[in-house]
């Protein structure tokens, strides 16, 4: 049965060699791009265009026309490649029509070695655009899967090129162009079969065009930088013929695979892989691990919102077809108005159903995946409960990120993907003490006791996540109301001085704060690093301001602003206890240091926005087990190493 998929929605590719239909009514130009784990195209011959219609694994049409074939081998794509754009675009200088308000809506079919269609897109909704994004395979846990992109650029081919991070968008865009409007007519051929043991079977003349080899020589390395939900595929994964994806991580102990089944649109709950911690791209295991739990938290915002689309859709069909009935006055009473309703409204149920059935399916398979990395995270990545605490020990050198707590959806709220944040941190954080706006059990006091536990314990953790000395904490504490939830920190002597107290106190941390940064700055530009003070103190610094703005006067208040502003570049930090509430005196002076600061909450709260699939992902934040003793063990441990 095939997939009709709405904008947003994916489903696994059970085979590795892929027919993409095209018909749009019009001419159009039917391209592919690749792109690498951040999702960048690295150049021009990462692009199959009319003038380069051949790719190792892709092959594409040499000129415009209404219909295309676009044959693609997931098997034979370069090792680097990790996505693939299908992408349309309306000819220029042909007389045809200058955007898609113009034209059918474009409709794409994915189609497998037999011929049968696995997903099927309708690209709706759109108007003043000339170039589009149809659809999108990509590579998660070893494994490719087809999205319904939709997204269409007004500026056209070289706004689309540029988006993907293309160097020289514009002249390659022009150049497609003309390409495909000298381009010869010709059909696209089949890709070449495989003989049982996997060889490629060269076509003889007039069977399709001469022979190639679309095995690269020698694979790109993978970045550090994540941004999307992809992850290696072994290699010879997926095996011809559509068998199952063997999803072991290219650098672990291969096992045995299982005979190939017969292709079908996704595999039952018992033939799906078992998730495996750390398999995604990385040099280390640290960094495989930062790039699966992004990629769990692409798929769970994704398949969330392809939920929450199909559903809509699912309401508006049922509005429609319920008016369409309506709009009949021989149809509005009696039996057949009944039946109409009735047969629309289960239309309606029968989407939404498979929408959460396809829902359920992917949520179960996250939190399977959850299941097996939260064991395997490092101090860094873990939460204060984990067991790898018991035997911390202070590293050696400062890891790729830094968890701040625990995000999730309302679809399945048991399922906690870790907060994670790159290292050094690029903004400071603001504890949020005031009333939440999801509302809370507790009163004002206790939850500015919560707050400042809440930042404790993350001064603990970006303390204990570095290499002794490389990293220090000051504490502002006005009216000392802090001096409850700070002891872990002034207890175990990890503070190289007792909390700022008092208005002298405050501006003298704060004033010796602005000269660090603004030697450092002077130094770092100037090329003068040899020259700073002996006695600056050039490790990173934290400063936590309690119960701010009590005991902050106008130049104290200049002074925090340029650290929110200007010390993150330099290594100094700010984490804020604060209630904006109690900072309305101050007017609208102080909104760019609040929108300068990552807000966070002492308890559960729906407060980050995500404006790319529109979610409200509630934010939890991670603190000690209630009368654990992590805390002090772990903040004693690192005072030990300094001392020594």
């Amino acid at each position: 049965m095939t997939a009709e998929l709405v904008r947003g929605q994916n489903h696994p590719l059970p085979m590795d060699r892929l027919e993409i239909r095209v018909s749009a009514g019009k001419p159009v130009l039917a391209g592919a791009t690749l792109s690498d784990v951040q999702g960048k195209v690295r150049g021009a011959e990462w692009v199959a265009h009319p003038g380069s219609p051949r790719l190792p694994g892709l092959e594409v049409a040499r000129q415009a026309a209404a219909d295309h074939r676009l044959v693609v081998d997931l098997n034979a794509l370069p090792e680097a490649v990790h996505r693939v754009s299908v992408l349309l675009a309306l000819p220029t200088g042909t007389g045809g029509p200058t955007s898609f308000a113009s034209v059918a809506a474009p409709f794409t079919a994915v189609t497998g070695p037999t011929g049968a269609d696995v997903v099927s897109y309708s690209i709706t909704g759109l108007g003043t655009e000339s170039a589009v994004v149809a659809l999108e395979l990509y590579r998660r846990q070893g494994a490719w899967k087809v999205r319904a992109v939709g997204q269409g650029y007004a500026g056209g081919l070289a706004d689309l090129l540029g988006d993907q991070g293309l160097p020289g968008a514009r002249d390659l865009a022009d150049e497609i162009q003309a390409a495909a409007v000298g381009g010869a007519a010709r059909s696209v051929a089949p890709a070449s079969p495989r003989t049982p043991q996997g060889d490629r079977v060269r076509p003889g003349p007039g069977a399709g065009g001469p022979p190639r080899d679309d095995r690269p020589d020698v694979p790109a390395a993978p970045s550090r930088q994540f941004v999307g939900d992809e992850a290696p595929i072994a290699p010879g994964a997926g095996g011809s013929g559509g068998g199952p994806v063997d999803y072991t991580h290219p650098r672990r102990k291969r096992t045995t695979r299982p005979a190939p089944a017969p292709a079908v649109p996704s595999p039952r709950p018992s033939e799906r892989p078992r998730p495996v911690a750390g398999d995604a791209t990385g040099w280390s295991m640290e960094e495989r691990l930062y790039n699966q739990v992004w990629g769990m938290f692409e798929d769970l915002a994704r398949t969330a919102a392809a939920y929450r689309s199909a559903v809509d859709f699912a309401d508006s069909r049922l509005e429609r077809e319920i008016d369409a009935a309506l709009s009949d006055p021989r149809s509005r009473t009696g039996p057949t108005g009944s039946e109409a309703r009735r047969q629309a409204q289960e239309k309606r149920d029968g989407l939404t159903a498979q929408a959460r059935e396809v829902l359920d399916r992917d949520l179960d398979q996250l939190i399977a995946e959850s299941r097996v990395v939260e064991p395997a995270l490092a101090p860094a990545f873990a939460r204060w409960d984990h067991p790898v605490w018991h035997g911390y020990r202070v590293p050696v050198e400062a890891p790729l990120a830094l968890r701040l707590g625990d995000l999730h959806l309302p679809v399945r709220p048991e399922l906690h993907i870790p907060m994670l944040v790159r290292l050094p941190l690029e903004r400071g954080l603001w504890v949020d003490s005031g009333r939440p706006g999801s509302g809370a059990e507790l009163d004002s006091a206790a939850l500015r006791r919560r707050a400042m536990d809440t930042a404790v314990a993350h001064a603990a953790r970006l303390l204990a996540v570095h290499p002794a000395g490389e990293f220090t904490v000051q504490v502002i504490d006005p009216a000392g109301a802090g001096a409850g939830p700070l002891a872990p920190l002034t207890g175990s002597g990890v503070l190289d001085a007792p909390p700022a107290a008092g208005a002298q106190g405050v501006a003298d941390v704060l004033a010796r704060l602005v000269r660090r940064v603004d030697l450092v700055q002077m130094a770092v530009r100037g090329g003068a690093a040899d020259s700073l003070p002996p006695d600056l103190d050039t490790a990173g610094q934290l400063l936590i301001v309690n119960d701010f703005p009590h005991g902050f006067d106008d130049r104290a208040l200049t002074h925090l602003r340029y650290l929110a502003d200007e010390g993150p570049a330099v290594g100094v930090h700010l984490l804020m206890v604060a209630d904006r509430e109690d900072a309305r005196e101050y007017g609208p002076v102080l909104d760019p240091l609040w929108r300068s600061l990552l807000r966070m909450t002492p308890v559960p709260d729906d407060h980050l926005a995500d404006p790319w699939v529109g979610h409200a992902w509630t934010y939890e934040p991670s603190l000690p087990p209630p009368g654990s003793e992590v805390l002090r063990y772990v903040l004693d441990q690192f005072a030990a190493a300094r001392r020594s």
